[in-house]
């Protein structure tokens, strides 16, 4: 099972919301994950198939072997399904 992390730069309010609507996302396209949320600096150390979150604050997190996705709307089912589809058959 692919283990998703959802991140915001505190890991409180902005990333337990988008835990909710990535797991949504999952229940609509009949997927399943493990997702979970943190903050920024914890998020360094935590191993994960996808880390999620706003461009300004996941974009620090790339190394060239996490995955990455941005949202841009992080309220927006449809872009999340859109920009996670692919990475979770």
């Amino acid at each position: 099972m692919k283990k998703i992390m959802v991140v915001c730069g505190n890991g409180l309010g902005s990333s337990f919301i988008m835990e909710i609507n990535v797991k949504k996302a999952l229940t609509e396209m009949g997927k399943t994950a493990e997702v979970d949320h943190t903050d920024l600096a914890s998020a360094r150390t935590v191993q994960a198939d996808i880390f999620i979150g706003a461009a300004d604050i996941v974009g620090q997190l790339a190394d060239g072997k996490r995955t990455i996705v941005t949202l841009e709307n992080m309220m927006s089912i449809p872009e999340i399904k859109s920009k996670i589809e692919n990475l979770i058959n």
